[in-house]
């Protein structure tokens, strides 16, 4: 078993320092390699994160041929996908952040790589690690789901530094859309907490906000019902035109039994329980630092059991919120099909 695991990561934004972040403080994890399209921010991420001898790459492929990596993060926005290649063809274990590609052809392809070569892989789905969560997941078993209720509601965004995340995320052909870049927090908990979605039709609000950006083509709001394969019932919706505020991040499932209200970013629970006193369980605030020491025991040990969410299962997430894109232009229901 290696002492430390030779990190690289590929996108070196915002969400990748969390990342990073994180991974300084785990005495197993040496983040050696840095790339990013902007050299100099691989650079000063390296500069800060990194060792002495950590190298900064604006290439991908280069970074991969010079570099020897006991596993990968990748950091992209949902339309700068496909570098994972590389590491497959390594056979070098990596973690990608959600939602996993905007592609989902090419998503396909890469998840059929990684099964052929049973290549260990972890999805940034941080909120299954979530002790709440589990908790909730476990009741489900005994007391199935019935409505489940939620989404992020936010205000309007603005423009921020040239290369950050406004420079796509309000672009549908680079982002997909809030749905599929931010709900699909929500919609891969749903799945996890309430099993496959079997179809779902959706539902726009578009150019009623007269306040947003240049260049800004998302959607300024929108609803999501779908059906879940044990019959089960939902609809999320997200906003980012709620400027007056209000809104913020929920997901409520109930059952014959149980009322499960999480709120907030951390997800933090309220439980609700016939014949029970009701019980609250806080999110983790260092959620990022558990996903990632998930990860790094995964890769040292050579053993998946403790990854939460793997490649193809973050697959099956944007298989749903893809479909809800379509179903949105479309204006009909969209199945789901089941990948892997």
């Amino acid at each position: 078993m290696a002492d430390k695991v030779r990190l690289g990561f590929v996108g070196c934004g915002d969400i990748a320092e969390a990342h990073m972040k994180a991974l300084a403080k785990n005495l197993h994890a040496e983040t050696v390699a840095f790339c990013d399209i902007r050299l100099k921010r691989a650079e000063e991420v390296s500069n800060q994160y990194g060792p002495a001898h950590a190298l900064a790459f604006d290439d991908a492929k280069v970074m991969f041929r010079k570099v020897d990596l006991d596993a990968v993060f990748f950091c992209l926005p949902p339309f700068a996908h496909g570098a994972e290649v590389h590491a497959v063809r390594r056979t070098i274990p990596f973690f990608v952040e959600k939602p996993i590609n905007l592609y989902i052809d090419q998503a396909r392809r890469i998840a059929e790589s990684v099964e052929k070569k049973k290549l260990l892989t972890s999805v940034g789905y941080m909120n299954r690690y979530r002790k709440g969560v589990n908790k909730v997941r476990g009741l489900l078993k005994e007391d199935p789901p019935i409505l489940i209720l939620g989404g992020w509601i936010g205000g309007t965004p603005h423009p921020g530094p040239e290369g950050g995340i406004l420079t796509w995320w309000i672009r549908k052909e680079e982002s997909g859309g809030q749905f599929h870049e931010q709900v699909t927090h929500t919609v891969d908990l749903a799945r996890f907490l309430c099993g496959e979605v079997s179809e779902v039709y959706s539902y726009p609000a578009r150019n009623i906000n007269k306040t947003v950006p240049a260049n800004y083509d998302i959607e300024d709001a929108s609803v999501v019902n779908l059906k879940f394969v044990n019959g089960a019932v939902g609809s999320l919706w997200a906003s980012c035109s709620a400027d007056a505020g209000g809104g913020g991040v929920a997901l409520t499932i109930y059952t014959n039994k149980t009322t499960a209200l999480f709120t907030g970013w951390e997800h933090t629970l309220r439980l609700l329980r016939e014949e029970a006193e009701p019980e609250e369980i806080p999110g983790e605030p260092d959620i990022f630092s558990i996903e990632d020491a998930a990860f790094v025991e995964a890769v040292r040990k050579g053993d998946p059991s403790g990854v939460m969410c793997s490649y193809s299962d973050g697959l099956k997430t944007i298989e749903v919120t893809l479909a809800a894109n379509k179903s949105m232009d479309i204006g009909r229901p969209i199945k789901i099909r089941q990948s892997l």
